[in-house]
């Protein structure tokens, strides 16, 4: 089973640069974006054999997740299902329930340049691994997307001058230490430990992709007992189509139902 997830920074403008031909190409089984930054019915997209779900943000051309799906879930929720408006109305998490798992696509809040949402990412965070180890009670989780935070300072290019910066700063990667300290696994580490200058976001503003001065910040992360079934990750990082490139997760002798 292969599994792609891509922030594409805005799913119209992806289109217009190479999304479905890589879409196709892909192939894959589970196909997962976040910040497609439009509400429902701005685009149409024909994707034969999928099932679609969308989850937009409240506000117009802002943040929104979708999933692309072969096999029909049993379920989908959206949200967190906190009921609290300043948790649900961004658009960021879808949930799909299968026999034998949950898949979670999530776009994490950005912390902002000046730190200014910094607090309300960190109540954000405790509120997502709660909901995260809440599913893993039932069913092994794999989660996937834009969480916005190098985890360590190998997946980051400048990690001395980005301290405390926004998605590097101590706090938000803590979180992702206490995530990973409850139960679950950053799969291309687990794979590949020592790999450097493995990015999947490149600011346009300093053309950082042309010399890859990166930030490796999206993310396979499963269950722990996921792990006999892991296959490989991986980062396309040769796809272009937005400030982000598609990372991958390939599951072996894994199916959709039992």
């Amino acid at each position: 089973m292969k599994l792609i997830s891509w922030n594409v920074n805005g799913i119209r403008a992806c289109v217009k640069k190479g999304f479905l031909e890589f879409f196709q190409e892909v192939n894959a089984d589970v196909f997962c974006i976040q910040e497609t930054k439009m509400q429902e019915g701005q685009l149409e997209l024909d994707l034969k054999g999928y099932h679609q779900f969308w989850h937009s943000a409240v506000r117009k051309g802002y943040s929104g997740t979708a999933v692309f799906t072969k096999e029909k879930p049993i379920d989908v929720t959206y949200g967190l299902g906190t009921g609290l408006e300043v948790f649900e109305s961004e658009g960021r998490v879808i949930t799909l329930t299968f026999d034998n798992f949950y898949l979670v696509n999530v776009y994490t809040p950005n912390s902002k340049r000046d730190l200014a949402r910094l607090e309300y990412r960190q109540e954000w965070e405790d509120i997502f691994r709660n909901y995260l180890k809440y599913l893993d009670e039932t069913k092994p989780v794999i989660l996937c997307g834009d969480l916005n935070v190098a985890h360590k300072e190998i997946d980051i290019k400048n990690p001395k001058t980005n301290r405390q910066n926004a998605g590097f700063t101590d706090d938000e990667r803590e979180k992702m230490t206490v995530l990973l300290d409850n139960g679950f696994v950053d799969t291309f580490r687990h794979f590949y430990p020592d790999q450097e200058d493995a990015y999947t976001w490149w600011s346009y503003l300093v053309r950082g992709r042309d010399r890859n001065v990166g930030w490796r910040i999206d993310y396979f992360i499963v269950s722990e007992r996921l792990i006999p079934m892991l296959e490989d990750a991986a980062i396309h990082d040769q796809v272009m189509g937005s400030d982000h490139c598609p990372v991958e997760l390939v599951v072996k002798e894994f199916h959709f139902t039992d």
